[in-house]
């Protein structure tokens, strides 16, 4: 099988040396037959730890990896930036939680160690929808201009709220007059978009969601519309412009810009351990059914 391996450093890094011994043995082993591959800065860091095989051969950003399998170690921010190395490679993506909550890393290190050949051919792929934006002001260069968990327009630290005039399909919807609005694909949902009070979606569910950020209004409440829908949202502020996020990477646009958010023309390929479902990750990751504890 043939392996990309992205993570962060920071936290391989902190790995107890006899826990990384054994990951770093299991991903040789997976690897032996196809070849590993691991992004650049995250090979550096291998390598300096110890010999690495001809056949392990580190990636470079904007390199799209030659990969059956890519694998994701750290938390859901590792998994979004792995989802821009693999694009629209279509190569399915496996998160292994080396963080904390991590909605997206589906298994443990001790899920991950107990993977044989045998289970990593039996996970179950999941077609997870990628937001594409689009604004009136060019983006910087090498902006991956896309989006697995959330859109969100923010207005500036020191400055008062902003006003998002949003269209779905060319129809006018409302202003909303907020310190921001999320737009979030069913697998953001679990993200920012639960912060600010919307709802949880399964992510299969064919929708996007708009949900204000301490909107000015109580009538302001989160909205859900089609899959397919193209919103279009021009921004005012009082002073200077916006913040605008793709999965927290932050831009620093100028007010009156138009920004367009549409679902991207290729989905992301989450792969899932093969006896998990995402009613055991809610009462896993939020603790759901869990009787609360009695001092």
């Amino acid at each position: 099988m043939r392996i990309f391996l992205h993570g962060s450093r920071r936290k391989v890094d902190a790995l107890e040396p006899a826990l990384f011994d054994r990951l770093w043995n299991h991903l040789m082993a997976l690897g032996s037959d196809g070849g590993l591959n691991v992004s650049r800065k995250l090979y550096e860091l291998l390598a300096a730890k110890r010999p690495l095989p001809s056949w392990v051969r580190p990636v470079d950003r904007g390199e799209v990896p030659e990969a059956d399998l890519a694998v994701s170690l750290g938390g859901d921010g590792t998994f979004l930036r792995t989802a821009q190395w693999v694009g629209d490679s279509r190569v399915p993506i496996l998160g292994v939680n080396a963080g904390h909550l991590g909605f997206l890393t589906d298994f443990t290190i001790a899920d991950f160690l107990q993977a044989d050949a045998a289970l990593l051919g039996r996970l179950r792929h999941q077609s997870r929808k990628l937001l594409r934006v689009e604004c009136s002001e060019p983006l910087p260069d090498g902006c991956w201009p896309y989006a697995l968990n959330d859109v969100a327009l923010l207005k500036n630290d020191t400055a008062s709220m902003i006003s998002v005039a949003a269209t779905v399909d060319g129809m006018p919807l409302t202003t909303y007059q907020a310190d921001g609005l999320v737009i979030a694909t069913p697998t953001g949902s679990t993200g920012y978009n639960l912060s600010v009070g919307g709802p949880i979606l399964e992510p299969q569910v064919d929708a996007l969601l708009l949900s204000p950020v301490a909107p000015h209004l109580l009538a302001m409440r989160p909205l859900a519309v089609g899959g397919s829908a193209r919103l279009e949202l021009t921004v005012s502020a009082r002073k200077g412009g916006f913040m605008l996020s793709l999965d927290g990477r932050s831009l620093s646009i100028a007010a009156g810009a138009t920004v367009i958010v549409e679902a991207a023309p290729f989905p992301i390929i989450v792969a899932q351990h093969p006896e998990h479902d995402f009613a055991q990750t809610l009462r896993s990751k939020l603790l759901w059914g869990e009787r609360p504890v009695r001092q």
